[in-house]
């Protein structure tokens, strides 16, 4: 059986980012060139240090991110930073959410229209 063209299967949309607390770790992580620390970054996106942590970890583990551990004085610190990759992986899927955005607009903008038309005056 031949594979069908599935034009709304968006293949682009990489998982790693598309899930809602990951989507809010990277999106913080890429206003800050220098980097954000782990109670800075859990503040942002409204999560645990549990949740948090387990996010990070499979962002580090895909490359993304990198995660430097040390001492602010005597207590433990962690600072995260997103990693080139992250950055260029994460341009990437943003240019292909823009074009799911842009689809979906004109669908509602093209069923609009039709459903403008159908109306009887």
């Amino acid at each position: 059986m031949a594979r069908t063209e599935a034009p709304f299967a968006y293949d682009g949309l990489d998982r790693v980012f598309h899930e809602r607390a990951r989507l809010g770790i990277v999106t913080s992580l890429a206003g800050h060139a220098e980097g954000l620390g782990f109670a800075d970054l859990k503040a942002l996106c409204g999560l645990t240090d549990g949740n948090l942590s387990r996010h990070l970890q499979v962002l580090e583990e895909a490359g993304f991110v990198t995660l430097d551990k040390g001492y602010e004085g005597k207590r433990p610190f962690t600072r995260c930073h997103l990693t080139e990759l992250g950055r260029d992986r994460f341009s990437a899927y943003l240019d292909v959410l823009s074009d799911v955005l842009k689809k979906a607009s004109r669908a509602t903008a093209d069923t609009g229209s039709s459903t403008l038309k159908a109306r009887p005056a």
